[in-house]
């Protein structure tokens, strides 16, 4: 077994594991060291909707609930957390087109993510990133039309992405509407120097007067700043959280083996105390995670109003996990996990940048503790 496969599950969900960890294989070093992942594996695993497994089967979904697919997802996390990115943002443009779009914009443009196109969600802002209220963005109607004007940075799975789906500010407040990616107008500019998930497709993009019909507007322009938030973001965080799960399984697995495997002053690296402590911590940290990445996706799907709270909660836990496991594991390793591409290495810098996407971890923190003092 290589150090990017994980073991085969043993569910019903063992064939898109497969699919998965062979599309993989032992590239995932080769793409992060290449900052690209093929795009005939992205739109292959994205026509057998595997990139967003939770839209429904009538729009040629799969179906699934939260807690499946958050453990595909941790499994593409233990694999590669370049293409976990991309799933999370498919996976977020289509809760996004489901939760705002009309009956007839889902019909319309969900398939189009379970086809094989790929989308990206442009929320983020040099000046707005957790802060709505911030955005700059105009989605100004003229006519039959919407024109946006605007700058997102940072944006996931854009270098790849045939749809935006862009968040911007209306006449009557926040709203979002989705733009083809080569409409003119927009320029699209790959960011070349990521810490991590590098082949993730990240980009920055500037909106010069696109125009776009007016229903290309989701009907989410008339809820709330705050509602908008949460739908944006309660997917994105919630994927992620498994994703950090997969790259704890992913260290610890790595970790393991080189322990193992190895001797120092006669005896085997695990059997060292010190060393031994970083296994536990490993183990610990993603067990934690995962039962709180578990405890989340079953409050999901069980449409609890503690669902908020609990997905900021698992963010929080799994991304802080797999930064600090991450740095046990490299410890561990030592040199021979320092290599650019490997499965450490990789998790060192993807890790850290799990801590600030999708609300860094000292806006978790401010979220929790606001609900610790409205429940007290």
């Amino acid at each position: 077994m290589s150090e990017t496969t994980a073991p085969a599950a043993s569910g019903p969900d063992r064939e898109a594991e497969e699919l998965f960890t062979e599309s993989v294989g032992d590239r995932a070093g080769e793409w992060d060291r290449a900052g690209e992942i093929p795009r005939d594996v992205l739109r292959r695993l994205g026509a057998r909707g595997l990139l967003c497994a939770q839209a429904p089967v009538v729009h040629g979904g799969l179906g699934y609930t939260s807690r499946r697919n958050g453990e595909l997802t941790a499994h593409v996390g233990s694999l590669c957390s370049s293409l976990r990115s991309v799933m999370t943002s498919q996976g977020m443009a289509a809760w996004t087109l489901r939760r705002l779009g009309d009956a007839g914009q889902q019909a319309a443009l969900v398939p189009r993510l379970t086809g094989g196109e790929l989308a990206a969600v442009a929320f983020t802002e040099a000046e707005a990133g957790s802060d709505l209220s911030a955005l700059a963005t105009r989605l100004t109607r003229s006519g039959d039309e919407i024109v946006v004007d605007g700058a997102k940075v940072w944006t996931t799975n854009a270098a790849y992405a045939d749809l935006l789906v862009v968040f911007g500010r209306t006449e009557d407040g926040v709203g979002a509407v989705v733009v083809p990616a080569s409409a003119p107008g927009i320029r699209i500019e790959r960011i070349t120097d990521a810490h991590g998930c590098r082949a993730a497709g990240h980009a920055d993009i500037r909106l010069d007067g696109v125009r776009v019909p007016a229903d290309a507007l989701l009907r989410g322009v008339d809820r709330s700043s705050a509602l908008l938030v949460t739908t944006a973001l309660s997917y994105g965080r919630m994927s992620v959280a498994w994703g950090c799960v997969g790259i704890l399984r992913g260290c610890l697995t790595a970790a393991v083996r080189h322990a193992v495997g190895r001797k120092q002053f006669g005896t085997r690296l695990a059997d060292h105390q010190l060393v031994a402590r970083h296994l536990a911590e490993l183990l610990i940290a993603e067990q934690n995670a995962a039962r709180a990445c578990e405890h989340a996706s079953d409050l999901w799907d069980r449409g609890s109003p503690d669902l908020v709270t609990a997905v900021v909660l698992a963010k929080h836990v799994a991304a802080t996990g797999a930064a600090a496991g991450a740095a046990r594991a490299m410890q561990v390793l030592a040199s021979a996990g320092a290599h650019d591409g490997h499965v450490v290495a990789r998790a060192h810098r993807d890790a850290k940048l799990m801590e600030i996407i999708e609300g860094s971890s000292e806006i978790c923190e401010l979220i929790l503790a606001q609900h610790a003092v409205a429940t007290a």
